[in-house]
This record gives structure tokens, C-alpha cells and sequence, in this order.
């Protein structure tokens, strides 16, 4: 067998084009869910603790060279450290919220399908006519 026909019969495989699309929802599945955290929850959270911008939310590690605005932005180009912890903790409610909804879908998944207790196979006619020539021959 040569290596395009083994690489062929491996990438038609049902496991590669399923992990395949799998990864492509994945993708798009984890922007819904970027936006969803941070167009709606985050600036839910933000109006809760009086911050408008959750994710500009940040501690100054160093000096600020003057004429540099205190904005995560303008303080990230200027090389100035900081310490964004709104922006960690955006990702970190980004990735609760994506692993709870992975959760609940593979939870969903291997509940249907899980196997039904297969009904007793019928017997066979033949059998069936020989254990009624026993049950007569008994009598």
C-alpha cells in the first residue's frame, strides 16, 4: 500500500472528519461564547461593581512615562507592567461558561447513546416445534 492511499484511508476515516468538524464548531462555538461573556455577562458584572469595562480593569506595576493615558492599552505599548486582572478573569468566566456547556452536551450525548436493553431474541420455529413434541411425549 503506498502512502497516499495510507494517508487517503486515514483521513476518510469517520474519527478524522469527526474531529475535524468537531474542531471547526469548536471554533465558531467558542466566538458565540467569547461574545456572550463579553457583550453581555461581563458588562452585567461591570454595572454590578461600578465599572463600566470589566476587562480594563488593572493594577500599574511600574512607572508610567508621562504623556501615557492610564488605559490597559496605551500602558501595554508604552511596556509598562501590569497586572490585568479584569482581563483574566473575563477568560476565566469564558472558559467556565464553555467547559459547563461542553459538559452538559457530552452529558446529553452519551444519554442517548446508551444502549437499550436489547428485547429476548424470539425462538426459533424449530425449537418451538420440538419442545412442544417433548411437552406432548411428557404427557
Amino acid at each position: 500500500m503506498s502512502f497516499i492511499s495510507e494517508f487517503r484511508e486515514f483521513a476518510l476515516k469517520g474519527n478524522v472528519i469527526d474531529l475535524a468538524v468537531g474542531v471547526i464548531i469548536g471554533g465558531a462555538f467558542g466566538k458565540i461564547v467569547s461574545s456572550m461573556v463579553n457583550d453581555v455577562i461581563m458588562p452585567l458584572v461591570g454595572a454590578l461593581i461600578g465599572k463600566v469595562d470589566f476587562s480594563g480593569l488593572f493594577i500599574t506595576l511600574g512607572s508610567i512615562p508621562e504623556g501615557v493615558p492610564e488605559t490597559l492599552d496605551a500602558l501595554r505599548k508604552a511596556q509598562v507592567p501590569v497586572f490585568a486582572y479584569g482581563v483574566f478573569l473575563t477568560e476565566a468566566i469564558n472558559f467556565t461558561i464553555l467547559a459547563f456547556v461542553i459538559f452538559v452536551m457530552i452529558k446529553q450525548i452519551n444519554r442517548l447513546k446508551r444502549e437499550k436493553p436489547d428485547a429476548p431474541a424470539a425462538t426459533p420455529e424449530d425449537i418451538e416445534l420440538l419442545r412442544e413434541i417433548r411437552d406432548a411425549l411428557k404427557k
